[in-house]
C-alpha cells in the first residue's frame, strides 16, 4: 500500500476492466468526473471493480461532456479478499454508515448484519451499506470490496459460519484479560480456517444468546477492556486487535 498514489482520483466501476476497452459511464459518474473533479479529455483516473485489479484509465469526452474511460494499464493486481467475516448488530443511520466504513478500512472481507433480541434496527438498507463500503474502498486504496450479506437472525448467522472458522466473540461480560495474548494463542486455528468477529447491539446480548454463542465450537470469548464501548467504537477496537494478532497487521501471519 505504500506505493499507492493517494493524490489521483479513484473510482469504483462495476464493469469488467481490460486494456483498450472503453467503459461507458452513467450520468452520476460522468457528472462526478466532469463537474465535481473538473477532469477533461486525456486526464487520468484510477479505476477498480473488485475483480480485475486497479487500472490507470484515460478520460474520454463526447462534446463537452465526460462520457467514458479508456483503461490503459494495470497498476496493481487484484488481491484475494480478506478472509475476515464481520458480524454485527445493525445501528441507526449515521452510526451504521460509520461502522461500515471503518470495517472496510480495517480489512473486513464480508459485512454480515445480525438481528439479535436487543437490536434497535429492524430494517437494514443494504444499498446504503454497499455504497458506504465502495466509498471507503475508493478513499483508502482498497481493491477487494467486501461482500454485503442480507440480515439474518443470530442463530442462523452462527449456523452459516464454517465449522472450522474461528469466531471471536466480543463480550462485555468476559473477564478483562490480555486480548492480544488470547488471540495469539488461537493463531494456528485462524490461519487454517479464517476468522469471524461478532459485535453485539448497544444493549448487549441477552443470557440465552450468550449461551448459544459460547456453545459453538471454535469460539473465543474476548474482552475489549475495562470500559463499556459503544457498538461502533467496539467495531474498530475489535478489528484492530484481531488484525494486530491474527491478520494482515501481523507480518508473521500475513506472509
Amino acid at each position: 500500500m505504500t506505493d499507492h498514489d493517494f493524490s489521483a482520483p479513484r473510482l469504483f466501476i462495476p464493469a469488467a476492466i481490460s486494456a483498450g476497452a472503453t467503459i461507458a459511464l452513467d450520468k452520476a459518474q460522468a457528472n462526478y468526473l466532469g463537474n465535481v473533479l473538473r477532469l477533461s479529455a486525456g486526464d487520468t483516473v484510477l479505476i477498480f471493480n473488485g475483480r480485475d485489479g486497479e487500472w490507470a484509465a484515460r478520460v474520454e469526452q463526447g462534446g463537452r461532456r465526460v462520457v467514458g474511460l479508456m483503461p490503459e494499464r494495470q497498476v496493481r493486481p487484484q488481491p484475494a479478499a480478506p478472509d475476515l467475516v464481520y458480524l454485527f448488530a445493525p445501528l441507526k443511520h449515521a452510526r451504521l454508515d460509520y461502522m461500515v466504513q471503518k470495517a472496510v478500512e480495517m480489512g473486513a472481507g464480508v459485512l454480515a448484519p445480525v438481528l439479535t433480541r436487543r437490536t434497535q434496527v429492524a430494517r437494514v438498507n443494504l444499498e446504503r451499506m454497499e455504497a458506504n463500503a465502495v466509498e471507503a474502498a475508493e478513499q483508502c486504496g482498497i481493491l477487494a470490496v467486501p461482500a454485503v450479506r442480507e440480515p439474518v437472525r443470530l442463530d442462523d448467522a452462527l449456523a452459516q459460519l464454517e465449522p472450522e472458522r474461528l469466531l471471536v466473540f466480543c463480550d462485555e461480560g468476559a473477564p478483562v484479560a490480555d486480548a492480544i495474548a488470547a488471540l495469539t494463542q488461537a493463531e494456528g486455528r485462524a490461519r487454517e480456517a479464517g476468522i469471524a468477529v461478532l459485535i453485539g447491539p448497544e444493549g448487549g446480548f441477552d443470557p440465552a444468546e450468550r449461551n448459544l454463542i459460547l456453545a459453538r465450537p471454535r469460539t473465543l470469548r474476548l474482552s475489549l477492556g475495562p470500559r463499556i464501548l459503544r457498538a461502533d467504537t467496539a467495531a474498530v477496537a475489535a478489528l484492530a486487535v484481531v488484525q494486530a494478532a491474527l491478520g494482515d497487521w501481523n507480518a508473521s501471519v500475513s506472509e
